[in-house]
């Protein structure tokens, strides 16, 4: 079973931002291998037709989530986006035998630190449970709190929306695509 999270909330931008929640651990590699053991639990979106959430209730619905993910990614407006582009990007191709173009990188360098940007730009945290601890939530997830799961996705959802209105984006990094 998915579940599903929707808001009706204005964003004033062009395009769709996108932001997963994973279990599973790094390879070490320094090309799309580097995501073929992290596994997408929750897929969440922004654009300007509201907040929407899809979150794979258990081990057993993941593969539901990833059949839903290929089903609406190419409904979804573009451009997307994404705070680090290569974690999503390598994520979804690797699990869903799929490339998927993000054109805008919320980052301004790869190793920036989501947390401390928005402290910077004086964003909220949004009811972040988690406090920015993407760890944290892969742990809830596997212990079965996906409430608050659900919860952090939407914060980190809410933090990069603003941090594109209030900084922008730019192109992202080369990566390369290895099976």
């Amino acid at each position: 079973m998915v579940l599903v999270h929707k808001e009706e909330i204005k964003s004033d931008f062009k395009g769709t931002i996108i932001d997963l929640e994973t279990i599973g651990s790094f390879n070490s590699f320094s090309d799309s291998r580097r995501y073929k053991k992290i596994i997408p639990v929750i897929f969440g979106y922004i654009n300007s037709k509201g907040l929407n959430i899809l979150c794979a209730k258990n081990q057993e619905s993941i593969q539901t989530l990833k059949a839903q993910i290929l089903e609406l990614i190419g409904k979804l407006d573009k451009p997307f986006y994404a705070f680090n582009t290569d974690f999503e990007r390598g994520v979804l191709f690797h699990h869903l035998s799929k490339h998927i173009e993000f054109e805008e990188e919320l980052n301004k360098e790869v190793f920036e630190k989501k947390e401390d940007l928005v402290r910077a730009l004086k964003i909220p945290s949004y009811d972040d449970p988690f406090h920015g601890d993407g760890k944290s939530c892969m742990m809830a997830w596997l212990k079965g709190d996906i409430e608050k799961a659900i919860k952090h996705n939407r914060s980190c959802l809410l933090k990069e929306r603003d941090i594109l209105l209030k900084r922008g984006s730019r192109k992202p990094d080369e990566l390369k695509f290895v099976k």
